[in-house]
Parts: C-alpha cells; structure tokens; sequence
C-alpha cells in the first residue's frame, strides 16, 4: 500500500462513539497509523502483522528499527495465535495481571514479522485494561504493535493534546479517551526463563509478581541501562527516553535530604524544579517560580500521572536544566524512578549521606515492634517515636513550652496531665489538630537531629503515624507491616492487659489496609507463625538493608 506522506496528511482528531472507533479500526486494517488511548500511554498503534504497516510507526516516530514493539489484544485467548511454548505460568500471570499495565515476553510464531519484534524470537504482548483500546483492537480485526505516540526520547503522551503535539500532520488520526488513568508504561516481564524477570518496570511491581507467582528477578538494567553494543529484550531498556529539552538532574535520597540539596543547588537563572508537594512552596517562595509539584512525597500513584506531563511542561518554558526530586525507588514506584533514571542518562547526585534511614509503621499489634527488635540485634540504630515523645515531656523544650501555651493547666509540677488533655483534644477537633501539629513536628525536628549526627549506616525509624506526622520524609524507604485483625487482637490484650472490647476500639480507630498500601514503599504480612514471620524479616534485611 502507498504510504501518505507527511506533507499531506491532515491528522483527525477522533472521540470514543462508536462511529469513531469504527474509522479508527478501519484505518488500522486498511495498514494505516492510529494513536490510540490506553491506561499507561497513548501509544501508536498499527497492524502488528504487516511489516511495511510497522514501518510507518518507525517513520512517524524516529524510533530505532532494533527496539521491539509491543503488540496489543483484546483477549487472553488471542495469545495462542501470536505465541509458542506458553506455559502455565503465563496463563498464570495472565489471569492475575490481564487485562492491565503488564506486558508478558514469550516466544513468537512466524506470523509475527521480524520488523515488530526487531529481529528477535520473541515478542512482548499485552492486554491492556482500558475498554476504548479493546474495542478499537476488535474494531481493527488484527492485533495492534503500539510504542508510546511520541517522537522517539521525548516524555510519553498521557493526553490527545501530548500526541498532537508530537504526531500532529505525521498520523491519519488520534483518538482521545481522556488523560491515562496509570501514566507510566506497561510493566514489562521476560517469562521464557525459569522464572519471570522484569525488564522494565511498571505499576505491576516485583511485590506483587513475587505475591501472585513466587519467584521473581529484575535486569539490572533497569538500575543502570544497557551498553550501546547490548541486545535489546524490550522496549525501554537501551536508548535515551522520556527526555524534556532541558536536561534533567536527579537528586535521590530521602525527601528531606533531596529538598536540602535542590535548595543548594539553585544558584543558575532558568532552574526549573520537579519536587514534592511538602516543599512546593518553600522552594516557589524562597529560590524559583519554575516549579511544579509531582503529588506529595509518599504518593506513588500521583507520581506516576503527573511525571511525562509536567516533563512535556518544561518544554513550554524557558527552563535550562531541571532539578527532580527523585521518589524513593522501591515498590510502586519503581516504574517512575526507571523513567526519571532514563531522562536523567542514569546520571544522579546521590544524597544519602552514607547512610540508610528506614521507617517502619503499621497498626498496633501488627508485629511492627518486633520487626524493629530484631533489625536492631542485627545492628540498626532504632528510634522509637513514642519513647522520644515521652522523654521530650520530661523536658523543658519547645514542645513543652508549647503545649503549655495552647493548653492551660494541663500541667501540674512539671508533669503532663494526659487524662486531662485527652479530655480536651478528644471533644474538640481543632484542638486534636494544634495537639498533633506540636507533638509530630517536634519528634520529627528530634528525629532528623538524631539522624542527621548518626555514625549509624542503617537507621530504623519507629513510627506508628509514620505517614500522618511527615517523619516518612526522613526515609530512604518506607515499610509498612499489616497483619490479619484476629491476630492483631490477640497480640494487642496480651501485650497491653485489656479486654477485646478495648482492643477493638484501638484497631477501629486505626488506617486501613489500604492506607498503607497507597503510601508505603513496601509491604511485610504478618500472617503465620512467628519463625514465618521472622524469616520473613530476614528476607527483607538481606535484600533492602544491605
């Protein structure tokens, strides 16, 4: 078929009514490029079988011939026709992951043309969770090989207005459906190996594939990039991506020691920033009006919405560099940290300080405390929230002075009455409010100083209002421990004496499972025995403390 060129091509703008879809399956047959809407990017989208089909993708994006394509379906059961040798554990993956952000590697039949899978035996394949994607994929009558709708090594679009700006007189049509609900690209697993190896990641994370399959690895070139000379196994891996104009410095480490440096650094007109929602204004007001705010620091699914958005910003400014502050790498947002690593050409300034600081929270009973214990027999440095709130009421301090000040007469010969300011706060919410303002900030400031002087290499924060208090900023990584409630229950009136009525109450009182999920880099279940429990703990010392 005769390609259109560039020069005369008018690219339409299509919405999601059925009419629209079906011109959008009609080009796509006819071996014409469509970018189309899914949950991770918009990618751009042609009949995955016919090579010179392929080719037009290539050409409208500049893309390098010898990085694969992913190819799209709209059912588990189209998988047979385009893969060999599938195992149960793909079926398996599938069934856990499909349809969603998880592209699986597998070996390839003929029909799949070299040019879509680079020359390779295999191919990655996806079923993606967004129904627009589907329907045109059926519209279509074919399975779709789409990359992400940009010009090669620019940030991916997670808009129509993003892929206009890249594809607009290069493409026959776009379809809009709407801002990408996910924003970083498909999770990408190898599962022609004894057991799947991550080679890009994604929302679906290395905790949940370990969860649902066992055994789980990533490439380290995700942590590091590929030579030049390097074979390509997926997309992503090798060449420069997700690049702004303006070069990308990125700063990992705690939020705090990240925001401490970024400030250091902002001596050069036209610094634009990408930081965290805790230090927007301090850094707006004080250094640069060139910022914008990726969500708050612990938000890993924000992360992921805003980052090739307000990337694609920079480029509308008169930014010469841009300082990022990096999210804390582990769980969720391992797929975010891989592309700001990729703009940033694997290049970062590292603030750690030597050091590894590693807050632990969860709800009472959950086996927190016990997760602390035996960090610390292994040598941790372990700061307890609640004994350093206790040994601050001892003390003529800020907090004390404080809490003297907004609440009369709670004190009596230099000693808290805490039934009576639990009287107070519990009736009154703006009360509760000014009473954890105080109490949060000032174990945070004592915190921060007790780190900040430690020869310690691993530091273990204590913290059951890890997240409500801002201490999560203080950490290299954050985890959360949950546990089953009748466990709980149990652990909580035999520690503490009550009865189950009172230890209700206290877990009634408490965040959800999902609270933690949303927030914590990684989950620890406590769910079994104690020597299960334990080994557990060990697992987690070996991979992430050391």
């Amino acid at each position: 078929m005769t390609s259109i060129t560039a020069a005369s091509m008018k690219t339409k703008l299509l919405r999601t009514r059925p009419e629209d879809i079906s011109e959008a399956g009609r080009l796509l047959s006819a071996g014409q490029v469509v970018a189309i809407p899914t949950e991770t990017v918009y990618g751009l989208a042609a009949n995955a079988l016919d090579e010179d089909a392929v080719l037009r993708i290539f050409e409208a994006k500049g893309r390098p011939q010898d990085n694969p394509l992913i190819v799209h379906i709209s059912a588990p059961e189209q998988l047979e026709q385009l893969a060999e040798e599938l195992s149960p554990a793909v079926w398996q993956m599938a069934e856990h992951f499909w349809p969603g952000p998880l592209t699986m590697v597998v070996k390839k039949k003929a029909r799949i043309p070299n040019r879509t899978s680079a020359g390779l035996d295999t191919v990655g394949i996806r079923m993606p969770a967004h129904p627009v994607a589907r329907a045109i994929i059926d519209a279509a009558g074919v399975p779709l090989a789409a990359p992400s709708a940009n010009t090669s090594g620019k940030p991916s679009p997670t808009t129509a207005r993003d892929v206009l700006d890249d594809m607009n007189g290069k493409v026959p049509a776009i379809v809009d459906g709407g801002a990408c609900s996910v924003g970083v690209e498909s999770t990408v697993v190898d599962m022609t190996g004894d057991y799947p190896q991550i080679l890009r990641p994604g929302a679906i994370t290395e905790e949940m594939i370990a969860e649902a399959m066992g055994a789980v690895s990533t490439d380290r070139a995700t942590l590091e990039g590929l030579s030049d000379d390097a074979r390509v196994r997926s997309p992503g891996m090798k060449y420069r991506h997700y690049a702004p104009k303006a070069p990308v410095i990125l700063f990992e480490g705690a939020p705090n020691d990240t925001f401490e440096a970024i400030l250091a650094q902002m001596d050069q007109p036209w610094t634009g920033v990408l930081c965290f929602e805790e230090y927007y204004s301090a850094i707006r007001e004080s250094k640069s009006r060139l910022v914008y705010s990726l969500g708050y620091s612990w938000d890993h699914a924000e992360h992921a919405r805003r980052l090739f958005a307000l990337l694609r910003r920079f480029d509308r400014t008169r930014a010469k560099r841009i300082l990022v502050q990096c999210p804390r790498v582990h769980g969720a947002n391992a797929g975010t940290v891989n592309r700001l690593r990729k703009a940033a050409g694997f290049q970062s300034v590292d603030c750690k300080k030597g050091r590894r600081v590693i807050g632990v929270t969860g709800r009472s009973g959950s086996g927190k405390s016990l997760l602390s214990q035996r960090l610390e027999q292994m040598g941790a440095q372990v700061l307890d929230a609640d004994k350093i709130y206790a040994e601050l009421l001892k003390q003529d301090c800020p907090m004390t002075r404080m809490l003297d000040h907004h609440f009369p007469g709670v004190w009596k010969d230099g000693v808290l009455d805490r039934r009576k300011l639990a009287g107070i706060v519990f009736s009154d919410p703006e009360a509760l409010r000014i009473l954890n303002l105080i109490t949060h900030s000032q174990v945070k400031a004592r915190m921060h100083y007790i780190t900040a002087h430690s020869e310690s290499p691993l530091i273990v924060l204590d913290v059951p209002l890890l997240f409500e208090s801002g201490i999560d900023c203080l950490c290299d990584v954050t985890l959360a421990v949950l546990a089953d409630r009748e466990g709980s229950l149990a652990r909580i009136m035999k520690r503490d004496g009550i009865d189950r009525d009172r230890a209700e109450a206290r877990l009634n009182s408490q965040p959800d499972d999902d609270f933690y999920r949303q927030r914590a880099d990684l989950l620890l279940r406590n769910g079994g025995t104690l020597a299960e429990f334990t080994e557990k703990i060990d697992l987690f010392v070996e991979k992430y403390c050391k």
